[in-house]
């Protein structure tokens, strides 16, 4: 319901509620003025009578008396007109005429009371008056009751009864409340005529404000509203007209500058303000994605930040993460699914090894495995599975692919993947440097722990280390064998042969080390020609076992520099943590002493720490 429509039923209402009352008003008031016109006209007839009467007597005429009564009613223009005698009167001049008695219970109180009545009654279609007047004696006057009657002054000497219709006063009364109530509603009718003659433009703006603001929100801000007036109702159409034409302004070119950063394509008919809400909240939640994964300390708490943004923003559940090697040779699996798993279940294996087989490795693009389901030939989801469409996306750093996300969605879901691949698109975008920033520091800091000639860890590992070493064996109460190794005489190949030739042979000697152990075994180069081993879990025999079998492969180890074959011993000394010592670095210190050992009993051999052999109390 409008606003016209409103304000007229609500001035038809009040018009009506008025008219009704002054229709009210005005029959109560004619009814009232017709009652009080008859009492008058009945009291004037009643005294005329009386006078006739009291005139008639003194003449001697009385017996004329009712002809003078149909005359009246003649005259006067009454219905009906009679008189009553009271006993006082009957006891003293007889019953007088059949009519001149009380007919009913009212005439008979009025001369027992002596108290004037009236009343309306409807008889038939009409509407009677009547009224019964009392006669009361009275000694003023010339003449006066008391020269006739032998009364004491007071007494009810009788009554006149008379009636009239007052149809016609009620007829005047309807025609002139009619005449009112017709005068009332014409000029009713016109005011609402005007109301809504001065209403149609504030209702019409109104509407056509209402139509441009649903337009509005439904993306649409090309609405005008017509200026119809000149007063205020125009200027808030202008006003309407200026804040939609700056409204669409400002959100194209926020939409297209959004877009933009998105890599959107807006869709046909889509309801701009709607989209360009969700492409800005999309940017909000990349930004605070970024500065989350910037203050995490590892790229693997970036992946499963990354994981955990896939579940539950984009509320997928299928989908891989794989990190590409430094030297590109190898395809690495991060998370899987939302776990944490090196395998690789929706690609053919053989990506993991020889990365050229994936697509987005090979080319760096956005592989749409949703627009062109058989464009990648290494994707082969589980049969059991079920038919699965999937997207695929490069996370480039420092120029090439580092990363490779791999979203999977069953072909009822694709549409609405693919709206949400611009959005996923900013949050690769964005950990794109992040994840490089950390490569590179993961890359440094191993470069610093890492012997770069032999590829070992050095001895800053070592003593970052070995808090972690120390608090696994005290936790596991387990030992830690020592092994100290020293090249024979190595001094002799960088003399003789040069330093390309020694290392070389340090190479050499790296491999056949990392060789001997577990991989749960560290191998470090100590300093020059000096390397240490630690083998976790290991204790007195099999420790010395594994010290021979190294002795005995680096003595068979034949190295060819330069077209000539260098063969060369090492001298292995042995301690035990925390047996020898609780305190690792005097353990070591140990180790080193049974290396002394080897070396003074003609080297190439492998010396088990005693404590014999340590004569000096200070502690390393």
């Amino acid at each position: 319901m409008n606003l016209n429509v409103k304000v007229t039923l609500f001035f038809v209402s009040i018009t009506t509620v008025l008219l009704a009352v002054l229709i009210a008003i005005s029959l109560y008031a004619f009814r009232s003025f017709s009652i009080a016109s008859a009492t008058e006209h009945i009291r004037t007839a009643g005294e005329i009578v009386r006078v006739h009467l009291t005139e008639s007597m003194i003449n001697g005429v009385i017996d004329k008396r009712e002809r003078f009564l149909q005359r009246l009613v003649e005259v006067q223009g009454l219905k009906s007109a009679r008189v009553m005698r009271s006993p006082d009167v009957e006891k003293q001049f007889g019953k007088g005429l059949s009519v001149e008695s009380a007919a009913d219970e009212i005439e008979r109180r009025v001369l027992r009371e002596g108290k004037a009545h009236f009343e309306l009654t409807v008889v038939g279609d009409e509407t009677v008056f009547r009224g019964t007047i009392p006669y009361i004696a009275t000694a003023s006057g010339s003449p006066n009751c008391l020269q006739c009657h032998q009364v004491a002054e007071g007494t009810v000497l009788g009554a006149v009864s008379m009636s009239m219709s007052i149809d016609a006063l009620k007829e005047k009364a309807l025609f002139t409340v009619a005449g009112i109530a017709g005068v009332v509603t014409l000029f009713a009718v016109l005011l609402i005529l005007l109301l809504r003659r001065l209403l149609r433009p504030i209702s019409d703006t109104a509407n056509a404000v209402e139509e441009a603001v649903q337009r509005a929100l439904r993306g649409d801000f090309k609405a005008q509203v017509q200026q119809r007036t000149t007063d205020e109702i125009g200027q808030i159409a202008g006003d309407m007209n200026r804040l939609l034409t700056f409204l669409d302004d400002g959100l194209n070119r926020i939409g297209s500058n959004v877009a933009r950063l998105t890599e959107r394509t807006p869709a046909p008919g889509e309801n701009l303000l709607t989209a360009t809400i969700d492409m800005v909240e999309g940017l909000t939640n990349a930004a605070h994605f970024k500065q989350a994964i910037e203050e995490d300390e590892t790229k693997a708490e970036i992946y499963q930040r990354l994981s955990r943004t896939l579940q539950h923003e984009f509320e997928l559940t299928e989908f891989s993460l794989y990190e590409i090697s430094n030297n590109k040779k190898q395809m690495k699996g991060i998370i899987v699914d939302g776990e944490i798993a090196d395998t690789c279940r929706w690609c053919d294996p053989q990506i993991l090894v020889r990365p050229e087989a994936c697509r987005v490795r090979r080319t760096g693009h956005i592989v749409d495995g949703i627009g062109h389901p058989e464009i990648c030939y290494s994707f082969r989801p589980p049969a059991e599975v079920g038919e699965r469409r999937h997207v695929c996306f490069p996370v480039i750093q420092s120029g090439a692919v580092g990363s490779v996300v791999q979203l999977l969605v069953t072909p009822a879901e694709q549409d609405k993947l693919q709206s949400r691949i611009p959005f996923i698109n900013v949050y690769l975008r964005e950990a794109a440097p992040v994840l490089e920033t950390k490569r590179l520091m993961e890359s440094l800091r191993d470069s610093t722990l890492t012997d770069p000639m032999t590829g070992l860890n050095n001895r800053r590992f070592l003593e970052e280390y070995v808090e972690t070493l120390v608090a696994s064996v005290q936790r596991k109460r387990s030992h830690a064998a020592i092994l100290m190794l020293d090249l024979d005489y190595f001094k002799m190949v960088n003399d003789t042969y040069g330093h390309d030739a020694g290392d070389a042979v340090l190479k050499a000697l790296s491999t056949v080390l990392k060789q001997s152990v577990r991989a749960s075994d560290l191998v470090i180069r100590y300093g020059g020609e000096e390397f240490l081993i630690i083998l976790i879990d290991t204790v007195g025999e099999a420790a010395e076992r594994v010290a021979d079998n190294i002795r005995v492969a680096v003595e068979n180890l034949k190295v060819q520099v330069a077209g000539i074959i260098l063969q060369k011993t090492i001298s292995i000394g042995i301690s035990d943590f925390p047996t020898d010592s609780e305190t690792f670095w005097q353990a070591v210190k140990f180790a080193d002493v049974a290396l002394y050992q080897a070396k003074e009993r003609g080297r190439n051999r492998v010396i088990r720490f005693t404590p014999d052999m340590w004569s000096d109390t200070k502690e390393y």
